[in-house]
């Protein structure tokens, strides 16, 4: 285990079952900074199938999703479709395999994170997410970070621009 400073917070957070960049913190502003719709957040998200221009588009402009039983229209975001598999170590539980047809990675970078946004955004638009990484927040890239792994960034404040 790692031995972190008492009052250390995750920014944000990750679902069971998505994985990537997590950042901690015991600066409760740096977290609200972070947190706020001023700083991006770029997630890979496999998808069930290949994901034609249309529906690329239908998620750039903003899909109906649902949170807390209500309708929300997603903010306009960036999404483009990632030309090679982005490398990632292999899952450890079996999602599914070829048998099931094709699957697609794409990009989507954010500037807010509702609850389960991005695979409700990706079922919206006809192409559920099977596999989902946060691969950036701000200017913080994960890298080849190995899950579990950590590494201590100097002068924080300087990578959230």
């Amino acid at each position: 285990m790692y031995d972190f400073p008492e009052g250390t917070m995750a920014i944000g957070r990750l679902d069971e079952d998505s994985e990537g960049l997590l950042l901690l913190t015991t600066d409760g502003k740096m977290s609200e900074l972070v947190r706020s719709k001023k700083i991006e957040k770029e997630y890979y998200a496999q998808v069930d199938g290949w994901v034609s221009d249309a529906a690329i588009h239908m998620l750039q402009t903003g899909v109906e999703i649902g949170i807390r039983n209500v309708k929300y229209l997603t903010k306009p975001c960036k999404v483009k479709r990632l030309e090679t598999d982005p490398g990632f170590q292999p899952r450890t539980k079996k999602i599914r395999d070829e048998r099931h047809g094709p699957t697609c990675w794409i990009s989507i970078t954010l500037t807010e994170g509702k609850y389960r946004q991005i695979r409700k955004m990706t079922a919206a638009a006809g192409y559920p997410t099977l596999r989902l990484f946060r691969v950036r927040i701000g200017t913080i890239l994960l890298n080849d970070l190995a899950p579990g792994g950590v590494i201590k960034l100097e002068n924080f404040d300087t990578f959230i621009v």
